[in-house]
């Protein structure tokens, strides 16, 4: 192995182009978490582990969310307040 090199002439390689409506980020996530991700999709045949995580935040996202109903709700009471 070469005690130096020049990289003056290198040029960075291509980076995978993200997909519309995902976004790269750096995220911390306990091991014993992460490897219950990663076990759940090897004993489903493979996949991809951060799909199941984008599902189950969805879930929790969604069974945490406002209703339809109460987001109108809330709208149109400001609204008249504003108005009235």
């Amino acid at each position: 192995m070469k005690k130096e090199y020049d990289f003056s002439s290198a040029k960075r390689g291509a980076l995978d182009p993200l997909p519309k409506g995902k976004t790269r980020i750096t995220i911390r996530i306990d091991d014993d978490v992460l490897s219950w991700f990663r076990n759940v999709v090897e004993a489903q045949g493979g996949g991809n582990y951060q799909t199941l995580l984008n599902h189950a935040l969805r879930e929790y996202i969604k069974s945490h969310g406002e209703p339809l109903e109460e987001i109108v709700r809330r709208l149109v009471r400001a609204e008249l307040r504003r108005v009235g």
